[in-house]
């Protein structure tokens, strides 16, 4: 996802102490071109900021595909390259969404994205004959780990983890602040998020889910829904922010990776909570390409998984639909 679907609504302020005291540290910056956020109650005191930014570092260089000598630019370039452990359980838990989809989710489609000018290459001329080339070389069963590598059925198959990669990255910054002993903190990278235990008015963390509007400016009166989270993640994929209007067209960043075209229906943004930030960011993209109907009938078959949809409807209005299991968490 490439915009921040959510609003922080738990403000910290960053602390520091020369005393061996717990004090709530805020860290921000860049990563995957997007803007991360971070809070965290730090047990001695200590700012993680050097050590987490190292570890954003080494992340980039396995999932961005802007950085040539990324393990994913390498595999798309038919270098050889040994996937470490991260890229691996990405690359597992994506084909496992992709198959509980139906291949909504598929982490092939970068072609197809890059084609119509959302991802890392130029937009192309857009012909039947082009999308036909795509679909070929698109497909999240022609590409398989074997023996700890990846192999292509299609040298030209590209692949692109940004529509989990972020949330993945959420749930390892998480586990590093928990292995340094902070029991409460809130991780947000582009939108997506992380939280385990209470801010620094001992509460639980408070997320907003902002209003699908293209000129929404994340503060309060662009919140359509609160959620309380503690121990879990939720991501938000929507087509509102990142789109063209061509020859009178809008065209929106979601691509149905069947189809090789942008995906055309009244779902404006679907949030997902699940027990991990991974999971959550991948099924967040999937309803996107499979639109409100199909998107409800599957996440009510999914138990780990709860959801809130906003949607248009017939008269261009927004509306909500969200699941019961989601309903405890919202804030009355």
């Amino acid at each position: 996802m490439q915009f921040r679907g959510v609003i922080l609504l738990a403000i910290t302020f960053v602390a520091f102490s020369c005393s061996k005291r717990a004090v709530y540290i805020t860290n921000s910056g860049q990563v995957y071109g997007t803007l991360y956020h971070i809070v965290y109650e730090s047990p001695g005191g200590e700012d993680f900021h050097q050590a987490i930014d190292k570890k954003f570092r080494e992340y980039t260089m396995i999932f961005s595909t802007f950085e040539k000598e990324s393990v994913i630019s390498k595999i798309n370039n038919n270098e050889p390259v040994v996937p470490d452990k991260y890229f691996i359980t990405c690359f597992k838990r994506s084909q496992e969404i992709s198959a509980i989809t139906g291949g909504a989710f598929d982490i092939t489609v970068a072609p197809m994205v890059n084609a119509w000018g959302f991802g890392f290459k130029n937009k192309q001329k857009i012909t039947p004959g082009l999308i036909d080339s795509l679909k070929a070389i698109t497909g999240y069963k022609t590409v398989k780990l074997v023996n700890g590598q990846i192999v292509k059925q299609h040298p030209n198959t590209m692949l692109d983890m940004s529509a989990i990669s972020k949330g993945y990255t959420s749930d390892l910054i998480g586990d590093f602040l928990a292995s340094e002993g902070c029991e409460n903190y809130m991780v947000e990278i582009g939108g997506e998020v992380v939280a385990k235990g209470v801010n620094s008015r001992g509460t639980t963390w408070s997320i907003g889910i902002s209003k699908p509007n293209e000129d929404a400016m994340y503060d309060s009166e662009d919140i359509n829904a609160v959620v309380h989270l503690d121990g879990k993640g939720l991501a938000t994929s929507g087509n509102y922010r990142n789109f063209y209007v061509e020859n009178g067209v809008k065209y929106a960043h979601t691509i149905d990776p069947k189809t090789g075209y942008p995906v055309q229906h009244s779902l404006l943004s679907s949030t997902v909570m699940a027990n991990d930030c991974m999971t959550a960011d991948g099924f967040a993209t999937a309803f996107m390409v499979l639109g409100l109907k199909k998107s409800i009938k599957l996440a009510n078959s999914i138990p780990d998984i709860a959801v809130y949809f906003i949607y248009a409807d017939s008269t261009g209005n927004n509306q909500v639909y969200c699941s019961d299991n989601f309903k405890p968490y919202l804030e009355k």
